[in-house]
C-alpha cells in the first residue's frame, strides 16, 4: 500500500471523491453500518464541489492513483450553498468564532479504514491550512458516535451541541498551529 495525502487537483480525483461519497451517504448502507461504521450527510454535486476546491482545494488520500479517502475545505463562503450547514454557520456566529476552515465532509474508504488514514487527513489539512486558519471547524451528528470519537481522538475539541433540523449535532474545533 502506497498511501499519500495531497490536494484535489483534477476534474477525475472529484469524480472519485462524489463516487465514494455516494457509497456512504446515510441514505446508501443500512442502520447497522452507520453505527458501526459511521456515514456522510451532505450529497454534492460536481459543480459545487470543484467551486469549493477551486477556492480551497480538498485534501485526498491515494492509494496509488485512487482516491481512498477525502476530508473536503469549505470556507464561509459557501455557507449559503449547503442547507444543512448553515445553522452550523449561525452557530460559529453566534460564539464569534473566527479564522477558521470548515472541514466540510471527512470520509475513508471501507477499505483503508483503521489503518490512520483519518489521522493522516486532518495532518495534511493542517499542513495545507497554515498560517491561513488557526482553527478547522467541524461539526457531526450526535448519532455518528464513530466519527465523533474519530474527531475526539484525532484532537479536536467540543464548542458546543446545537439542535437543528430535528437533530441533535456537535460543532467542534481542532487548532491548526
Amino acid at each position: 500500500m502506497n498511501i499519500s495525502y495531497t490536494t484535489a487537483s483534477t476534474s477525475e480525483e472529484l469524480l472519485q471523491i462524489l463516487s465514494l461519497q455516494r457509497m456512504n451517504l446515510k441514505s446508501a448502507i443500512s442502520i447497522e453500518e452507520m453505527q458501526h461504521e459511521g456515514f456522510v450527510t451532505v450529497e454534492h454535486d460536481f459543480e459545487l464541489l470543484k467551486r469549493m476546491n477551486d477556492y480551497c482545494p480538498h485534501i485526498i488520500a491515494k492509494d496509488n492513483e485512487i482516491v481512498i479517502a477525502y476530508a473536503l475545505s469549505m470556507t464561509e463562503d459557501f455557507k449559503d450553498e449547503i442547507s444543512v450547514l448553515r445553522p452550523m454557520f449561525n452557530e460559529l456566529d453566534a460564539n464569534h468564532i473566527q479564522n477558521f476552515l470548515t472541514m466540510g465532509q471527512i470520509c475513508i474508504a471501507k477499505t483503508h479504514r483503521k489503518m490512520g488514514v483519518f489521522k493522516g487527513l486532518y495532518g495534511a489539512m493542517k499542513k495545507f491550512s497554515y498560517p491561513k486558519y488557526e482553527y478547522i471547524i467541524t461539526e457531526v451528528d450526535a448519532t455518528n458516535t464513530r466519527s465523533l470519537n474519530a474527531h475526539l481522538a484525532a484532537g479536536f475539541e467540543k464548542l458546543c451541541t446545537y439542535h437543528s433540523l430535528g437533530q441533535d449535532w456537535e460543532l467542534i474545533s481542532l487548532k491548526i498551529s
